[in-house]
């Protein structure tokens, strides 16, 4: 009878590829012969850990073993006398492979860079993340933000251009590895605040800009706000409130097209006296019986 790989792992049948990877990584840091200093019994226990995780961490093999859980008559998972007889394993082999994948394919460094207590491979630490806020004028310049790590306090610069859910990676700096592995990373996740002058699409940007409706009606120049310098806008007479003139290049900077912007749409609203004298209706009232 072939060894019940998901009893060993203490998952259910139907657990997720992510919870037989989580609960690998618990057991094997528990029976990790850097923490059980070689005990033969509770080696024996990190082999089968391993095992286990090496046919159900692989959803192919997984499948397989599901299909043929005394072991597949093509040769499947058992090796050598017969079904359910233990493969033959080079465990450092198969520790550090399962940590590469673990780690998201970070690069290990060379051949025997993460070998701890009796050749095994060391577990990479895992990554972390940890959320950050920005202003939207923040997120155009670029900035920086500090991080405290224990006694530490890392730098970390944030990219202009920076949006909702952009992600700035901070090499070396996330959960310890153990027995000799690397350090995961941290991630800082942006958050940008809206801000009520602008609405942000992308790259690009808008803003309201009043106008006078004797501007409107025959034509000048308007002040529009951008993230920098306000400039001129020459509108044309007869201007619709409502209307968009474009900015090119005055939006945001572009985090994936370097040294590019997106624009900026001035959209026009037209605004009116509140308080008019008598005079001044009497005027508007021929003006209005002149079309």
């Amino acid at each position: 009878m072939a060894k019940d790989y998901y009893k060993i792992l203490g998952v259910s049948r139907t657990a997720t590829q992510d919870e037989i990877r989580n609960a690998y990584r618990k057991l094997a840091k528990k029976y990790h012969p850097d923490v059980t200093k070689n005990d033969p019994q509770l080696a024996e226990r990190f082999k089968e850990i391993n095992e286990a995780n090496e046919t159900l961490g692989d959803p192919k093999k997984r499948a397989d073993y599901d299909r043929f859980p005394n072991g597949s008559p093509f040769g499947g998972f058992s090796t050598g006398a017969g079904a359910g007889a233990r493969p033959n394993i080079d465990l450092n082999d198969l520790f550090g492979s399962i940590f590469d994948t673990a780690a998201s394919s970070r690069t290990r460094g060379q051949s025997g860079a993460n070998v701890g207590f009796g050749g095994f491979g060391g577990m990479p630490g895992q990554d972390l993340e940890q959320g950050v806020t920005l202003t939207l004028q923040e997120a155009y310049t670029g900035t920086v933000r500090l991080v405290t790590k224990g006694t530490r306090t890392i730098r970390v610069n944030i990219p202009a251009g920076a949006t909702d859910g952009t992600r700035v990676r901070v090499a070396g700096e996330g959960e310890a590895g153990f027995g000799g592995g690397q350090p995961g990373d941290l991630y800082l996740v942006v958050n940008v605040e809206p801000q009520d002058a602008f609405k942000r699409d992308g790259d690009d940007l808008t803003t309201e800009v009043k106008v006078d409706v004797f501007t409107a009606l025959l034509g000048g120049e308007v002040e529009v706000p951008t993230m920098g310098r306000p400039i001129k806008l020459r509108i044309p007479a007869g201007t619709q409130s409502g209307r968009k003139f474009r900015l090119s290049g005055k939006g945001m900077p572009s985090l994936k097209r370097h040294a590019e912007s997106g624009d900026l749409y001035a959209r026009i609203l037209i605004t009116v006296p509140e308080h008019l004298t008598e005079q001044q209706v009497a005027l508007v009232e021929q003006l209005k019986a002149s079309f």
